[in-house]
């Protein structure tokens, strides 16, 4: 049996962790506002389909860690805001990354979409 008040605990951990409000967090696993407030005051239990959702846009969150607090959060660390402009120079995207080693450089970017395609930029 789930706690819901240690469920909502970590249901606002990660919330928090992703500087998401609780109506930004609906959006995004497509649930009503309301639901995220009951859950988080503990009026209702959370259900499958929710913990799914949760668990299909969020890949860092753990089921176990989320439903009884055994495990880790995040299951990975946040990946590093990397910022992404356009040059005038390369077709394409471009990333300003800060490398420990000058040598290091950029040759390629894949970017991988929820619907399984991809698109790739190459320096050249």
């Amino acid at each position: 049996m789930i706690n819901t008040d240690d469920f909502a605990k970590r249901l606002q951990k990660v919330i928090d962790y992703y500087a998401e409000t609780a109506s930004s967090f609906s959006d995004k696993i497509g649930v009503q506002r309301s639901s995220i407030s009951h859950i988080l005051s503990g009026r209702n239990k959370p259900s499958l389909d929710f913990v799914l959702k949760i668990l299909a846009n969020y890949p860092e969150v753990e089921l176990y860690w989320l439903l009884n607090g055994k495990g880790k959060f995040p299951s990975q660390p946040q990946e590093s805001n990397v910022e992404i402009k356009r040059n005038s120079e390369t077709p394409g995207p471009t990333a300003n990354l800060k490398s420990e080693s000058a040598d290091k450089s950029i040759d390629k970017i894949v970017i991988f979409y929820k619907d399984g395609t991809f698109k790739e930029f190459v320096k050249g």
